[in-house]
């Protein structure tokens, strides 16, 4: 096969050549491509000469892989490599990488788009299919073939092979006849200021205080399905997890903060984002050390004004909310009835207690028209 370009959504694709060295080399030596990418290092010219003057030949004369140069004009400088590899029997894996500069400018997206359209046209390549794989965090990438249309199927642990150590991947595909823009929603999560707290992303330095809270006896007792032991890694675990159901459209959870920062003193969420249309569930809990001090009543009442703001002004646009409280647990009830929730019924021996009992959930729901909480 003969290289040749691909022009669309305002990007050039023209094939990589050995006098792109200079620019694969500076971009190979990024921290991030170093991160997320199998390239060596440290990376040096000599890689660059070899990869371009072997390796991407050798793809564009079998057949098998073929490499372009992400470019905004003719002749324009190199702003990252987009590629086609293990083209045979209808399918072929994607893979690209953006030098620093051209980061943030929607290039990444229009390259994949414009390389997915022609390996699915019956006059380009005439695939089936294409398949996205990145090294499990790298939430960049993910959102580029989310964009352009890629279904995020799984984790595959340890499937990548990062110079000679296995890391865990996610995998998603795009099939002939699948549009080319985002198949679901991506739950956007922005910071909520109130007067005594602050709603802001779970970060990896949250764990310690996640560790605190999830072992405290009293929220043992009410979360019946905390794992024991509850260790570091777990916390991590689900500190990421929370990124994992704001991609899939499934939920938002926040942390809670002190105004002036620090680590997490609760977590809030709304959840059932995807099982509910127009709705969604309230869930929470409050770090031993903010019990008693509002941050739970402040948080809830951050996230309902959220969830009913417009879409088109920047909240969730959703009709109703529920939330439940597990039979005793008053100070659930306090917090859940100071915010205008309205009780609608119980659902008999629902929850299981951190003791092993099996009590009531009492149930609540709230609409976007009823009266505001003053």
């Amino acid at each position: 096969m003969e290289p040749y370009e691909l022009r669309d959504d305002g990007v050039v694709l023209s094939p990589a050549v050995p006098t792109d060295a200079e620019a694969v080399t500076e971009a190979c030596e990024d921290p991030l491509i170093q991160a997320w990418t199998t390239v060596p290092s440290p990376y040096v010219r000599g890689h660059a000469e070899d990869f371009l003057g072997r390796t991407v030949p050798m793809g564009w004369a079998t057949g098998a892989a073929t490499t372009w140069a992400v470019r905004e004009s003719d002749g324009g400088p190199l702003l990252g490599l987009i590629g086609l590899t293990g083209i045979a029997d209808g399918s072929a894996d994607v893979g690209y990488w953006t030098a620093p500069a051209g980061r943030g400018r929607g290039l990444t997206t229009a390259a994949l788009r414009t390389v997915a359209r022609h390996a699915l046209d019956p006059a380009g390549l005439d695939l089936r299919r294409v398949v996205w794989k990145a090294y499990v965090g790298n939430w960049a990438s993910r959102r580029v073939a989310w964009k352009a249309g890629f279904r995020v199927e799984g984790r595959l642990r340890l499937d990548g092979v990062q110079r000679g150590e296995r890391r865990d991947e996610w995998s998603g595909t795009l099939l002939r006849g699948d549009p080319l823009g985002p198949p679901t929603p991506w739950a956007a999560t922005p910071q909520l200021h109130g007067g005594r707290v602050v709603l802001r992303r779970f970060v990896d330095e949250d764990a310690d205080a996640v560790v605190q809270a999830c072992t405290d006896p009293l929220s043992r007792h009410w979360l019946g399905e905390l794992p024991d032991p509850y260790t570091r890694e777990v916390a991590l675990g689900h500190i990421r997890s929370r990124e994992e159901d704001a991609a899939a459209g499934r939920a938002v959870h926040w942390a809670a903060a002190d105004p002036s920062g620090g680590p997490a003193i609760g977590a809030f969420s709304l959840m059932g984002l995807d099982a509910r249309r127009g709705g969604g569930e309230v869930g929470y809990w409050v770090h031993p050390t903010g019990r008693g001090s509002g941050v739970a009543t402040a948080g809830v009442r951050l996230m309902v004004r959220h969830a009913f703001v417009p879409a088109e002004d920047g909240g969730l646009g959703l009709d109703r909310l529920v939330v439940a409280h597990a039979e005793g647990n008053e100070a659930s009830r306090r917090v859940i009835e100071s915010n205008g929730f309205r009780s609608m019924g119980v659902e008999r021996a629902a929850e299981r207690l951190g003791d092993g009992s099996v009590v009531d959930l009492r149930w609540y729901d709230l609409l976007r028209d009823d009266p505001p909480v003053p």
